[in-house]
């Protein structure tokens, strides 16, 4: 039998509830848990024993016992105390809990999302993964506060419900004051009382209207981040630049954690607040009638307990009805982390690319460490690329380019044309490590040594100019000098005094320059292989040639990989491919090898530009 939908609601609560609660923070985490449902539990003894107290203090007043009055109001005291400090640090170690434990599930999440360019083959796949910014930056915070308020709410509703029926029950009864039922008696001193509390609590808790602020701009922030990197995942997997996404996610997610931290601080004042006005509001009633007590207008009794116990034992029944929204909303955020968990392992199964470990902390010190592992992961004693029999399919299985033994030699520049949709860019994405899809792999070899591709579009990081230009690499790894050079030498010297600005460079900059910016890219990596995916389709024909000019000029060791249509680029290549598709759609695209042009057919025009 099929279960019912909550049920599968629970169990994917424990699947992603477990991994925390037995991992190398699972002490914090359980003893945070027990320490607040211990003092929430606290609360309701605390409750109860206010309750009987009320008993005995009206008792007290009933008889004119002065002396038990004044004991019973010391009694008090130390209770009320006792609940004030329960109910603030009850709160601030649940808040605390809150955001250690989302902390460590961010993590992990943007691990699993970035690493081995998972993230684009979510993006190539079928199915619910959709915003996946949002489920980590919203959904992992929306999970784990239902989930506390929830579990927290329905314990100490039960416990008081179990703990104050009972004495509902002794000590219902009517109410009457001489000799007539007055209806709504409490409800004026209660408008009253709340009137003049929110004033004071409107006074006490409105910096926390900049501090919320303030997080939800930060959120914003990091949900920005982590869109952008959705948006650009192929630009991020065709660079490996996971690492260095993964150090601006921290960065700003590091925001959000200063900000909370500030947020716990003025909530705990507020805190304190908020529960000295609820005790004082156990009092404040007996106080308004005590001297009318004691002028023996009006006999009490048991009024206040039996007003106490019900008002327990209705808000714990109501439990249920109250927090219904919140189990929906709780519901659908189970589900959307759940399906995205699941989409997550469907790509990892696919194949991850096998990217070294991404360093612990968002800086990365040492620029020639990344140039040998973000850039290129490893290198082996294969000096060319062979492509076999390797069949690229497309996401549904559908055949698109069939390879037939093609070669490329290291040093050996190549060209690949075709119509738009051939197939060409995916073999590139193929070459690159990220594109899954593919049949008869086995004799197929990508490229060794260090790579670096350049698609249509770069992508363009947030933050200055000269993280943009260095983009995967750490901007520390290289001085002024190499960067204006570069730049210089790109036709961008107008960039040059821009180097530290921040801004949205790709908005900013041109596609054009946003080439250029990338074949500048390029002098700095100095790879062994440049995959070139139309990197200079947005160029007119003199500037392209220049470009191709100045890599051919500055990057004598690397080969050069080019998917272009026009022809002004062939000179810059010893060997071109033409994809050609089956005019039926019926088979697969076909490579057939052209006639090549001589390598050394570069104009001195073009290379005399490049030197300016």
């Amino acid at each position: 039998m099929q279960p019912k939908p909550y049920r599968f609601a629970f169990k994917h609560f424990v699947a992603l509830a477990r991994p925390y609660l037995a991992s190398e923070e699972r002490k914090t985490g359980w003893g945070l848990l027990l320490l607040v449902l211990a003092m929430n539990l606290a609360l309701v003894w605390v409750n109860v024993k206010l309750t009987q107290w009320n008993g005995d203090f009206f008792n007290s007043l009933q008889a004119k016992n002065f002396g038990a009055f004044k004991r019973l109001l010391l009694v008090f005291t130390g209770y009320a105390f006792l609940y004030i400090a329960l109910a603030v640090y009850s709160q601030y170690f649940l808040q605390m809990l809150q955001i250690n434990w989302r902390r460590w599930m961010t993590e992990v999440f943007l691990k699993d999302w970035l690493v081995g360019g998972t993230h684009y083959r979510m993006s190539l796949r079928q199915g619910n993964t959709d915003n996946p910014d949002q489920r980590i930056a919203d959904d992992i915070r929306g999970f784990i506060d239902g989930s506390l308020n929830l579990f927290f709410g329905f314990v100490s509703s039960l416990v008081t419900l179990l703990s104050f029926l009972f004495m509902l029950w002794v000590l219902s009864g009517s109410i009457r004051l001489f000799g007539v039922t007055i209806p709504g008696y409490m409800v004026w001193v209660a408008i009253l009382y709340s009137g003049l509390g929110s004033v004071f609590a409107h006074w006490v808790g409105k910096p926390l209207i900049r501090l919320n602020f303030d997080q939800q701009r930060f959120e914003a922030d990091f949900r920005f981040g982590l869109a952008r990197t959705r948006e650009h995942n192929e630009g991020i997997a065709l660079y490996a630049g996971e690492p260095r996404e993964l150090g601006g996610h921290r960065d700003r997610f590091a925001n959000v954690w200063r900000n909370w931290w500030g947020i716990m601080r003025r909530q705990k004042l507020f805190t304190w607040y908020s529960a000295f006005y609820g005790q004082l509001a156990i009092i404040f009633p007996i106080l308004v009638a005590a001297p009318r007590y004691f002028a023996g207008q009006i006999q009490l009794g048991g009024l206040t307990q039996t007003a106490q116990a019900f008002g327990q034992v209705q808000g714990a029944l109501s439990w249920f009805i109250n927090a219904y929204g919140s189990i929906a909303d709780w519901r659908a955020t189970v589900e959307r982390l759940h399906t995205f968990v699941e989409a997550v392992r469907a790509a990892q199964a696919q194949g991850p690319r096998h990217d070294p470990e991404p360093p612990a902390t968002g800086a990365i010190a040492d620029g020639a460490a990344v140039r040998s592992s973000a850039v290129a992961p490893l290198r082996s004693a294969l000096e060319s690329v062979a492509l076999g029999d390797l069949l690229l399919l497309s996401p549904d299985g559908r055949p698109l380019l069939q390879c037939a033994g093609e070669h490329i030699a290291r040093g050996q520049h190549t060209l690949f044309t075709g119509p738009s949709g051939s197939g060409k860019s995916t073999l590139v994405r193929w070459l690159a490590g990220i594109w899954p899809y593919a049949a008869n792999a086995e004799h197929a070899h990508p490229p060794s040594g260090r790579t670096l591709f350049l698609p249509q579009k770069p992508y363009l990081p947030l933050g200055t100019l000269r993280q943009a230009l260095t983009y995967p690499l750490d901007a520390g790894g290289f001085d002024a000098g190499q960067l204006a050079g570069a730049l210089q030498a790109a036709r961008l010297p107008h960039l040059v005094a821009a180097l530290d600005q921040t801004d949205n460079w790709m908005q900013r900059l041109s596609p054009g320059e946003q080439q250029r910016l990338a074949v500048a890219r390029a002098l700095l990596a100095a790879p062994d292989w440049l995959f070139m995916d139309e990197a200079t389709s947005a160029l007119d024909g003199p500037t392209e040639r220049a470009m191709y000019a100045l890599l051919r000029q500055r990057l004598p060791e690397a080969t050069l990989v080019s998917v272009a249509h026009r022809a002004g680029v062939v000179d810059f290549h010893q060997q071109v491919f033409a994809v050609v598709p089956d005019p039926d759609d019926a088979a697969p695209a076909r490579m057939t090898r052209q006639a090549a042009q001589a390598a050394g057919a570069i104009g001195r025009d073009a290379v005399d530009g490049t030197a300016s």
